[in-house]
């Protein structure tokens, strides 16, 4: 079960009450707040693991608070509004939101996408690490790759990726997991976006090692494999 502290702003009561009652039944804590003033005070008070923020709100709008917790802190805030803009969408990513969710929304997706954004949230520190395997290393703090003792030119992305099945070894990944993971929701759905990066990763890592390898699960995903 879930621990995290959520803090959910919107002016319309009845929004907040449904999102708590859903993200309470997941274990989450809860707590509400119905204007932009108010919520940078709870903010304040509870350094909540999430924010859940309206856009359009009395006192200060959802853009403002954004700002303002930017400002000073990397807590994950999904934006909620009504509004479906691309104007809205880059504000929103430009500010600093990690995801963007219009109303009316399904409670289960909003679940679904706390989870993810605090996933790739939590996993930050890790993935910023080293990870040594037979002829392969790579090291996330200088975004270097190494195969065969040899710098391997790549994308930010292509060693994200890399590193999130690396990091753990012969767990499988479905596509979907991968993008939420390494990209986030700008990419949600493009499944297309993963194959392309690992075909590009297979070619960097082709005749590496015979200990490990970047396997297809047919049907389901990929995975890191080490073989014992």
């Amino acid at each position: 079960m879930a621990n995290e502290k959520i803090l959910v702003v919107d002016d319309d009561k009845n929004i907040c009450e449904l999102l708590r009652l859903y993200l309470v039944k997941e274990g989450y804590n809860v707590t509400m707040a119905h204007d932009g003033g108010a919520a940078l005070t709870e903010f304040e008070k509870l350094h909540p693991d999430l924010v859940l923020l309206d856009v359009m709100m009395p006192v200060m709008d959802g853009w403002e608070v954004c700002r303002k917790i930017r400002a000073k802190d990397n807590t994950p805030i999904i934006m909620l509004t009504a509004k479906g803009e691309t104007y809205d969408k880059v504000l929103g990513l430009e500010l600093g939101a990690d995801d963007y969710i219009v109303k009316p929304f399904d409670a289960k997706e909003v679940t679904a996408r706390i989870k993810a954004v605090l996933r790739r949230s939590s996993k930050e520190e890790d993935s910023k690490g080293v990870y040594d395997f037979d002829n392969l290393h790579l090291d996330m703090n200088r975004y270097e790759l190494k195969v065969k003792g040899k710098v391997v030119e790549a994308p930010p992305k292509e060693l994200e990726l890399l590193a999130c099945l690396a990091g753990h070894p012969n767990r499988v990944y479905t596509r979907d997991q991968l993008l939420d993971e390494v990209w986030g929701f700008e990419y949600y759905g493009d499944s297309r976006t993963i194959d392309v990066h690992v075909k590009r990763l297979r070619e960097k890592l082709e005749g590496a090692s015979d200990k490990w390898n970047l396997k297809t699960v047919w049907g389901v995903g990929y995975k890191f494999e080490v073989r014992e």
